[in-house]
C-alpha cells in the first residue's frame, strides 16, 4: 500500500511541476512517511520513474491499441494512434510515460523504457505498411517522432491549444507536411 501510495504521490507531483517536482522530501510530505522510508522503496527518482512507467506505460499502450481497434482502415488506425497518445497527455495516470525523457536516468531504466515504447510503435506498423510504406517501421518511429514533439508543445503551454497541435500532428501522419 505505501508503494502504491508513493507511485500515485508522485504521479500528482509529475503532473503538476513536472519531474523538477519529483522529489524524495516532496514524495515523503504527500505521503506522510519519513524521508528515508522513501529511500527504503526507491533508491532514486530515475528508480519511480522507471517503477511508474513499468505501472502506467502498459495501461496506455492498451488505450492506444484499444483507440486502433476500433478502426478498420489503415489511415483510421494512424489517426487513433495519433489522437489517443496526444489526448492521454493530460491525464496524470500517463504523466510518468510523458516524463520518460528526464535526463537524469540511468541506462538500464532508459533502456527498459525503450523497450516499452518500441511494442508502442509496433502496434502501428503494420497499418503503415498497409498504407504502402515501403519501411514501416521507420514509418513508424518517425510517426512517434511527430506524437512525441506534440506531447512536448502541449507540455509546455504552447501558444497553440492543445485540440490545434492534436490536428497539426494528425494533418502531418495523414498528409505529411503538405498539410
Amino acid at each position: 500500500m505505501q508503494r502504491a501510495a508513493l507511485l500515485d504521490a508522485a504521479r500528482s507531483l509529475l503532473s503538476d511541476g513536472g519531474t523538477e517536482a519529483l522529489t524524495f522530501p516532496a514524495l515523503a510530505e504527500r505521503t506522510g512517511l519519513a524521508r528515508s522510508s522513501v529511500y527504503e522503496y526507491f533508491r532514486s527518482r530515475a528508480a519511480v520513474v522507471e517503477e511508474l512507467c513499468a505501472v502506467d506505460f502498459p495501461v496506455w499502450a492498451a488505450e492506444v491499441e484499444a483507440a486502433m481497434e476500433r478502426e478498420t482502415a489503415p489511415e483510421g488506425k494512424v489517426e487513433a494512434y495519433v489522437r489517443k497518445q496526444l489526448e492521454l497527455v493530460g491525464d496524470r495516470r500517463h504523466r510518468a510515460v510523458v516524463a520518460i525523457s528526464a535526463s537524469e536516468l540511468d541506462a538500464g531504466a532508459r533502456e527498459k523504457i525503450r523497450a516499452a515504447h518500441g511494442g508502442l510503435i509496433a502496434m502501428i506498423v503494420e497499418a503503415l505498411g498497409e498504407m504502402g510504406h515501403a519501411q514501416p517501421r521507420l514509418a513508424a518511429m518517425l510517426l512517434q517522432g511527430v506524437v512525441d514533439a506534440a506531447v512536448r508543445r502541449i507540455e509546455l503551454g504552447a501558444a497553440e491549444e492543445p485540440d490545434a497541435i492534436t490536428e497539426a500532428a494528425v494533418s502531418m501522419a495523414l498528409r505529411g507536411v503538405r498539410g
